[in-house]
């Protein structure tokens, strides 16, 4: 549970953290990613884009933990640093914190160091800071000046690297500037690069600062792991949702030769592929918390509900590395033509009624229409192998993508290849007994309970989450 309102100094009994930095580092950008919510603050690339601060109450399992505080930017450094040292000099006997506890007392409204007391005034309200760095940034005067002023409040600072991706000797030589201020207890916490192991990372460096705080944290900590997970096993499951529906899906034909019918079926079969993928994909920014406002703002390859990238469209087989054979000489994954299966043995109208003269009673109640279907010459046309194997690539990377995504992330999510992605472990199995289950493509009691179905459901959401 997450509680947002605006700032109020009345929770003294949480952890109170303060966000704080150079404007445009990430500051709002972390604590969307921490809240796993888009619609904290307000995220612009541009300076300047936080003016009050703002507060997020974090619980676990309805208790509050802990308070999060986005502060505006320190903007001008330079002259808030000039500042305190003038009122260092006329206040010899006074502490380096009773020297900021003057500054943001005795500063004007309208002042040009008026968004800076704000923070430092939030800041001597906090237990923590978290000092946001961009390390693409060099090691500026205006950082050290930050830094000097923000250690002379005697609160634990915590600095936390952002934008690391690809920035390796940017974050290097940033530890060895952070060395010189004996800061050696630092965080990678990336806001567009999500990895939940960051985050308890983050807590748990929290707990080695403050001790009196160590048990909610550590219950927070065990809060978070178990929603995170439940998160992931929630979205795998929905992709395995998937693919046993269309798996399942069948469209009746004769074996009469007729282009249109053939053709109409051959429709009927690729709209509802689409669809079924749709409604995926909606469900699992849902479980994200990624809404289609959000997909709008984001910018992901999505319009009106729709993939941009069609999975029957030309060229997508070739692009996946799958069997470029006839299916591909159509520019679609056409569908598989298949008649009854049973115990993977496959009848035909000239073994039917022998089939049937040799079955049971609870076999017949099962397959009985599609026996009688069989004999009278009927087959089903269904999605072949390459759909499957399409549908299931893309939403494993999908899934991925999602669950390393920061809500801060402003970037185009693109979901057009997924080569490095693998299949489940006897795929072919698993797509042949989905088949030969038709009835299993509605959710039931009778399906859920099947052990067939449990090995088959454990072995896709199993796949799905190996890499996580």
């Amino acid at each position: 549970m997450i509680v947002r309102h605006p700032h109020r100094p009345d929770h003294h009994a949480l952890l109170n953290i303060a966000v704080v930095g150079h404007t445009n580092t990430g500051k709002t950008s972390l604590i969307r990613t921490m809240l796993r919510s888009t619609e904290f603050g307000i995220i612009e690339d541009a300076a300047g884009t936080t003016r009050h601060v703002e507060q997020a109450t974090i619980a676990a399992d309805n208790e509050p933990i802990l308070n999060l505080y986005d502060t505006p930017g320190l903007e001008d450094s330079r002259a808030l640093f000039a500042h305190i040292k003038k009122l260092q000099a006329k206040s010899r006997l006074l502490l380096p914190a009773q020297i900021l506890e003057h500054f943001v007392t005795h500063v004007a409204v309208n002042d040009p160091l008026e968004q800076e007391a704000k923070v430092i005034r939030q800041v001597l309200r906090s237990d923590i800071l978290l000092y946001i760095i961009d390390v693409r940034e060099p090691f500026l005067e205006k950082y050290r000046l930050e830094l000097d002023v923000l250690t002379q409040s005697a609160k634990a600072i915590i600095p936390v690297f952002n934008f690391i991706a690809e920035h390796q000797p940017e974050l290097a030589k940033w530890r060895q500037h952070l060395a010189v201020y004996h800061m050696h207890v630092t965080l990678e916490f990336d806001t567009v690069a999500f990895s939940f192991e960051a985050e308890k990372r983050l807590y748990q460096k929290i707990q080695t600062l403050v001790e009196s705080h160590y048990t909610p944290l550590q219950k927070l900590i065990d809060y978070r792991a178990t929603l995170w997970n439940q998160l992931c096993l929630s979205g795998a499951k929905r992709v395995t949702e998937l693919i046993v529906n269309v798996a399942c899906y069948r469209e009746s034909k004769t074996t009469k030769n007729n282009l249109i019918a053939d053709s109409l079926i051959e429709n009927r079969l690729h709209d509802f592929v689409r669809k079924a993928e749709q409604h995926c994909l909606h469900d699992l920014l849902a479980i994200f918390n990624f809404s289609d406002k959000d997909v709008a703002i984001q910018k992901i390859p999505v319009s009106d509900g729709q993939w941009q990238l069609d999975i029957f469209a030309p060229g997508i087989l070739k692009a996946y590395g799958l069997d470029v054979g006839s299916a591909a000489a159509k520019g679609a994954a056409a569908g598989a033509g298949i008649d009854l299966m049973v115990g993977g043995m496959s009848l035909g109208a000239a073994s039917a009624l022998g089939a049937i003269a040799g079955a049971g009673w609870s076999t017949f109640r099962r397959y009985g229409d599609e026996i009688k279907a069989t004999v009278k010459g009927t087959k089903w046309q269904c999605a072949d192998e390459t759909t499957l194997q399409i549908l299931y690539l893309r939403q494993k990377h999908l899934l991925k993508k999602l669950m390393h995504r920061g809500h801060a992330a402003q970037d185009t999510l693109h979901v057009d290849k997924a080569d490095s992605e693998k299949l489940p472990d006897n795929w072919h199995k698993i797509t042949s007994a989905l088949r030969q289950n038709p009835v299993w493509q509605e959710a039931s009691v009778a399906r859920n309970n099947s052990p067939q179905f449990q090995e088959i459901e454990a072995k896709l959401v199993g796949s799905l989450l190996d890499e996580r």
